[in-house]
């Protein structure tokens, strides 16, 4: 659970996707622990973690496929639960799994299907998308390749233009040129429509243009919340060179995600905190600054699923900022 996360749901008017205090756990497993997640209006928030850290878990949650322990979801407001057709009819979602009951239908007659009870769908879209796509319309759906069925998922996803967008690894089983063209083609459907997206990959530099939150989940747990120009601003590599028998810098304590031995005495520390502030008390105990880094959104990713993270500091855990502006 995020430290700060606040516990006024009046913030959720200012907010696409709200959880507060969700658990979920399958037998002696935990799943999800008391998780409180953001996702502004119009953010692209780019949600990492291990295999079975609970991503999944939590997509179907808020789609109400899955029924949390305990705890509240909400989707553009609506609960979950209570209101789970109002819910499930703002999103576009697309799964990990395949549309098994639904493999004796031809394509054409799938999306035509799921047309009609999509009040918004967009016929000449959805045309386009599937040419775009190279979707086969007059296949039978149980035939299709892994790939096939994702680029099909992908139509039906954009086809009636949703609010909200779930993308559950959207380009999983996708060859590299399929999935370039996937990927060029959510960016321009992102510019054209007004969408707040969570989407959960493996593949985060895919997404490094697109992405302005980041989520770290790691076992169940929601260990940080950030905006990508809060993340760019306070989260750098250093390289120092360290005296011999340096003893570090102990004011340090909780910022530092990773640090690593370089080339003889030099040091690379991934640290928390304003880059004067950490170059002064790094200098202060004798060492040297010798280069400063931004870190691009995929390394960032990696060192905070990657690493015990200790935020007894001033890390910023949970840093939120009022809405998305990353398209």
């Amino acid at each position: 659970m995020s430290r700060d996360t606040p516990s006024d749901p009046s913030i959720g008017a200012e907010l696409a996707l709200v959880t507060r205090g969700i658990r979920k756990s399958f037998g002696r497993r935990i799943a999800l622990a008391d998780l409180d997640l953001r996702v502004p209006r119009g953010a692209i928030y780019v949600l990492v973690g291990p295999n079975g850290s609970g991503k999944t878990t939590l997509m179907r949650i808020l789609l109400d496929v899955v029924r949390a322990d305990s705890g509240v979801a909400t989707v553009l407001g609506f609960d979950s639960v209570k209101d789970g057709a109002y819910a499930r009819a703002a999103c576009g979602h697309v799964g990990e799994r395949r549309f098994a009951g639904y493999a004796w239908m031809k394509v054409r007659d799938l999306l035509a299907f799921q047309a009609s009870y999509r009040p918004t769908w967009d016929k000449a879209y959805a045309d386009a998308l599937t040419k775009e796509l190279d979707v086969r319309d007059h296949t039978t759906f149980g035939k299709l390749s892994k790939g096939e069925a994702r680029r099909l998922q992908l139509v039906m996803t954009l086809a009636h233009r949703p609010s909200v967008l779930l993308l559950d690894e959207p380009t999983d089983g996708l060859d590299p040129v399929m999935r370039d063209r996937a990927l060029r083609l959510l960016s321009r459907h992102l510019a054209e429509n007004e969408t707040s997206v969570l989407i959960s990959t493996h593949l985060v530099s895919e997404v490094e243009g697109l992405g302005d939150q980041l989520g770290v989940l790691r076992d169940g747990v929601l260990s940080t919340q950030i905006d990508r120009v809060t993340l760019r601003t306070t989260l750098h590599s250093y390289t120092i060179t360290a005296p011999i028998d340096w003893a570090g810098v102990p004011s340090l304590s909780g910022r530092i995600v990773s640090k690593y031995n370089g080339i003889g005495q030099q040091l690379v520390w991934i640290v928390w905190g304003d880059e004067r502030e950490v170059v002064g008390k790094v200098t202060a105990t004798g060492a040297t600054v010798r280069e400063v880094r931004q870190l691009s959104l995929e390394r960032a990713a990696v060192y905070l699923m990657s690493e015990r993270l200790d935020f007894s500091g001033t890390a910023p855990t949970s840093i939120i900022s009022g809405a998305g502006g990353g398209k």
